[in-house]
């Protein structure tokens, strides 16, 4: 938290500067009362690449964030830069959030959970016993997770 009393938080990643999760995250907190900043660290626009991640993670413990999301292209190329994992961002090999938090960095993964709640709130009836999935990149392993944590028993 800066000395001014404002949670700052960011994204890291590429070709994000559309990218609506400042605006809700920001909102999100307005409505808990409390004082957020979310900032966009887009390589694309600073002409960095994933080899920048230790100077942007030490630029934002300086700068006094209190946790990164991350995204593509950085989800798997951050994990050696963390002082420890969740059990869920080491099953999946993958991390979208960095807690910043007594000189640590903690990485986890949310993506699956969100995914989860997502489909039980869209979908509460839909038959689950075998699922077709398509693609498997960082986010199709998040997925895979949580149809398995769902009780999906035959996942193609």
């Amino acid at each position: 938290m800066s000395p001014s009393g404002t949670l700052r938080v960011g994204l890291i990643g590429s070709g994000i500067g559309k990218s609506k999760s400042p605006m809700l995250h920001e909102a999100e907190a307005a409505a808990q009362r409390l004082v957020l900043s979310y900032e966009l660290i887009d390589l694309d626009t600073r002409g960095l690449t994933p080899a920048s991640l230790p100077a942007l993670l030490e630029e934002a413990e300086k700068a006094g964030f209190a946790g990164l999301n991350i995204t593509h292209p950085c989800k798997q190329r951050i994990i050696p830069l963390l002082d420890g994992l969740s059990d869920d961002a080491r099953a999946l090999g993958a991390v979208n959030t960095v807690v910043l938090s007594g000189g640590r960095r903690i990485g986890h993964n949310t993506d699956w959970s969100g995914f989860l709640e997502s489909f039980r709130r869209g979908l509460p009836d839909a038959a689950i016993e075998t699922v077709l999935q398509l693609g498997a990149g960082g986010a199709g392993a998040a997925v895979a997770h949580a149809a398995l944590r769902m009780g999906v028993r035959r996942l193609l």
